[in-house]
């Protein structure tokens, strides 16, 4: 059987995802053509061969319409030939564009594909693909979930509830994700994945929303962000404890991975990353909403024949400190394995960039760190969650 191999890897700096931000300045085709333009350039490849280019993004409106993936192909000045398509998973986007390029190489429809991912959250910001007054779920959803769907946070709420995870406790895990994440930088741990944006103000080269200062006394004087009186009555349950502190920030980023089959690779040169081992989507209560990641990564590991003993690294996406803490207490997984340079907590979670975002940094850590297997899940809207291992060829 056919295998695919990641051969390059590359991200932005994430910068903050308003007006101000870092990267504020660049249009969101802009961003994710110069990440492309890393990618090609970084690898060596003749951009002809690309079969395919396929890109993530969640708010698919404004400037982040009409496929925003084959303009940035075409911004960055690569061959008109080659054909691109945006794909919308929710969070996972970028994630699932990764999962349809290795799944294609695999069946023998691409040799060299490109899976990448956009959002630029200060210029398109979240929901604006759904207007005021507008309904997208319609009357059969209404029916089939009585008092309708509700907002990630109140989501994240009723995991907190669920699981018993106090307000400290979420707080700690950011503190801590902000704390990898700012060692990572200071030991240029992610220099040799991100690719630094030419901006009107300057060169943007770190992530902007790191915090290593963050106290918890700091974290304790912010307010809940979710609070609602409805919502209260509906889930008497909910203490109120998630908080802009101990969730992701809102983000500007774009990020890029490229595949190939394993003969390919090795045709033209190119060193492998890692190999795409196994594959999993699966989908959960859609009110409950970002519990996927548990059958996400039940799934996966029973399809690779791994043990989570054999898995070296995590990268599980900070949505909400309680998904990843309910996924900790679930798994029993080693927490000195699980995002090791921080997370979207600290890092950002520029939604439709952010599953090849977090596959970057893994891919890079395992080289890094020596790892041979590592797995890679995040909730997304709707009840769903992508799962994918990743394994060490050298």
């Amino acid at each position: 059987m056919r295998d695919a191999v990641i051969v390059e890897a590359v991200r932005t700096p994430i910068g903050k995802g308003k007006p101000g931000g870092s990267l504020s300045a660049v249009h969101p085709v802009e961003l994710l053509a110069h990440t492309l333009r890393a990618l090609i350039g970084r690898s060596g490849v003749d951009p002809a061969l690309v079969d395919d280019v396929i890109g993530g993004c969640v708010d698919q409106v404004g400037e982040q319409a009409m496929n925003t993936t084959r303009y940035a192909w075409l911004a960055a000045g690569l061959p008109e030939s080659v054909p691109a398509t945006t794909v919308d998973r929710q969070c996972g986007s970028s994630q699932q564009a990764v999962h349809f390029a290795a799944q294609g190489v695999i069946a023998g429809a691409y040799d060299l594909v490109v899976a990448c991912g956009i959002e630029s959250m200060s210029r398109v910001p979240m929901w604006s693909n759904v207007p005021p007054g507008a309904d997208p779920f319609g009357a059969a959803i209404a029916a089939r979930y009585p008092g309708g769907p509700i907002p990630q946070g109140v989501s994240a709420e009723l995991i907190a509830a669920r699981w018993s995870i106090a307000r400290e406790a979420m707080g700690a895990f950011a503190l801590d994700s902000h704390a990898k994440a700012a060692h990572a930088h200071a030991a240029s741990w992610f220099e040799a994945e991100l690719a630094p944006v030419p901006t009107p103000g300057g060169i943007v080269t770190t992530d902007e929303s790191v915090r290593p200062g963050s106290t918890p006394e700091a974290l304790a004087r912010l307010r809940p962000s979710f609070t609602d009186a409805a919502m209260s009555a509906r889930f008497p349950q909910i203490e109120w404890s998630v908080t802009a502190g101990n969730s992701s920030p809102i983000n500007d980023g774009a990020s890029a991975v490229l595949i190939a089959g394993g003969e390919t690779a090795a045709r033209l040169g190119l060193r492998p990353l890692a190999r795409l081992h196994s594959f999993a989507v699966t989908g959960s209560d859609p009110l409950l909403m970002l519990t996927g990641v548990l059958p996400a990564t039940e799934k996966v590991l029973r399809r690779s024949g791994l043990s989570l003993a054999d898995i070296d690294l995590f990268e599980v996406n900070e949505a909400f400190a309680s998904v990843v803490l309910a996924w900790l207490q679930e798994t029993g997984a080693d927490p000195a394995k699980l995002n090791v340079q921080g997370g979207a907590i600290a890092l950002g979670h520029p939604l439709g960039a952010s599953g090849t975002r977090l596959m970057t940094t893994l891919v890079h850590a395992m080289r890094r760190r020596g790892a041979r297997y590592a797995l890679q899940t995040m909730c997304e809207a709707g009840g769903l969650a992508n799962a994918t291992v990743l394994e060490a060829l050298d």
